[in-house]
């Protein structure tokens, strides 16, 4: 059974940094999950994309956080990873992974976010 697990979230200050990891388990390798992404959902607002990366390495980012937002991954480790730079408050949300395997999603549990002004 996939699981993945995320870490990293907290409040930070408007044009401040984090670095959200997502630890893997459940699967011989991490490039099994194709993709592997970020999505972030804020109160009273639909879950959308952040980033994804896929098993290539191929990457693709929101409009909104391109330039600011890095997605990576760790295959030793099973972890994939959003640095996020150049915080803002509208970036404020819950933060979850998700991974696909075999037709099915799996997420984390989220992570929240919260940037003051």
């Amino acid at each position: 059974q996939v699981q993945l697990v995320e870490s990293g979230g907290g409040l930070v200050q408007a044009g401040g940094s984090l670095r959200l990891s997502c630890a893997v388990s459940g699967t011989g390798s991490i490039f099994s999950i194709n993709p592997l992404g970020w999505y972030r959902q804020a109160p009273g607002k639909q879950r959308d994309l952040v980033a994804v990366i896929t098993s290539g390495g191929g990457t693709n980012y929101a409009e909104d956080v391109k330039g600011r937002f890095t997605i990576s991954r760790d295959s030793a480790k099973n972890t994939v990873y959003l640095q996020m730079n150049s915080l803002k408050p509208e970036d404020t949300a819950v933060y979850y992974c998700n991974g696909n395997r075999a037709f099915r999603a799996y997420w984390g549990q989220g992570t929240q976010v919260t940037v003051s002004a």
